[in-house]
């Protein structure tokens, strides 16, 4: 009986393409969708990629307004001289500490406050569309325009904060002309502020969750404390996880509110590290050591953001 064989040719693997000719083979299946890109890929090279490096590379020399473009002075690199001053100078650990008090302040306020409103809301209540859009309000105003309202409700003489204050018998507060007073005024707009994201956002969340797990819950005994521990709070680390997670960015590097209201003041009573980095630059025209300070601030977030990567996987196994 005769076998009948293949030729070795046809048993052999497949011979694979040269990485050129794939490349060539890939951009030509998606040439449209890179040309879609490319419009956006431009904007953050000019908006975002550009500038940060060229903050990077200010963060090492000693350019200020009268060599940036001066002929006969240059701007020099100075080795990390800027860093080092930073560092060793203990107006920076104060203003860090003060830094990272106001943003656990005003997290923790927003998460919380936001909270019990989305709560509240998430309920079977009367006009409850009105609730929502009066909620909602002071996130919809501009903060140059809510920082120039509350800094006129501040003040000592005729501000609406001391009259409430005198008319229930209480004595008046130097609100903008003491430190510990004026860092309590800028909180308190802040968190103000910042409620109704932290309440829509977790108010989107509840709403997710579906109303069985509660029934079942309460057939099986469970009081609102329990219920809200071991159903809410789980069902919500999905949504929370970023949105704490944006707060805190973004009230780390709130400038408007601080500086529009207190500019620092009084006695840098109010000085966080974005707007000491703004008085570096445009009071004092130190564009390299504010440089410096730029990016520490944006190493701190990073290591804040890689907690964050931690987190949105826990919460996504929660998921």
């Amino acid at each position: 009986m005769s076998v009948t064989t293949q030729p070795a040719a046809a048993c052999a693997a497949p011979r694979k393409k040269p990485a050129s000719v794939r490349f060539r083979e890939h951009m030509r299946r998606n040439r449209l969708a890179y040309i879609l890109l490319l419009p956006a890929i431009l904007v953050i090279a000019i908006v975002v990629i550009y500038p940060f490096f060229y903050a990077f590379n200010l963060a090492f020399t000693n350019t200020n307004m009268y060599n940036i473009n001066s002929p006969d002075k240059t701007p020099q690199y100075n080795a990390g001289a800027n860093f080092t001053e930073i560092f060793s100078d203990p107006q920076f650990y104060v203003i860090l500490g003060r830094t990272v008090l106001w943003t656990v302040i005003n997290v923790v306020c927003h998460v919380s406050l936001g909270m019990g409103l989305a709560i509240l809301l998430n309920r079977n209540l009367k006009i409850r569309a009105l609730y929502r859009t009066l909620l909602v309000l002071p996130w919809a105003i501009p903060q140059v325009i809510v920082a120039m309202m509350w800094r006129n409700e501040f003040n000592t003489q005729y501000g609406s904060v001391n009259l409430i204050l005198q008319s229930i018998g209480l004595p008046a507060v130097s609100w903008l002309t003491n430190p510990f007073w004026a860092f309590v005024a800028v909180c308190i707009v802040n968190i103000w502020l910042g409620i109704p994201f932290m309440m829509i956002i977790i108010l989107g969340g509840l709403q997710s969750i579906s109303p069985e797990y509660y029934e079942a819950a309460q057939l099986d005994g469970a009081t609102a404390w329990q219920q809200f521990r071991r159903i809410t709070i789980p069902f919500l680390k999905p949504v929370l996880t970023p949105a704490i997670v944006l707060g805190t960015v973004w009230t780390f590097n709130n400038l408007n509110i601080i500086y529009l209201i207190t500019q620092g003041g009084p006695n840098n009573g109010t000085q966080i590290l974005v707007t000491y980095v703004y008085r570096a630059a445009f009071d004092y025209y130190r564009y390299g050591y504010s440089a410096a300070f730029s990016v520490i601030i944006f190493l701190i977030l990073l290591v804040f953001c890689l907690f964050y990567i931690r987190a949105t996987r826990g919460a996504g196994e929660v998921t």
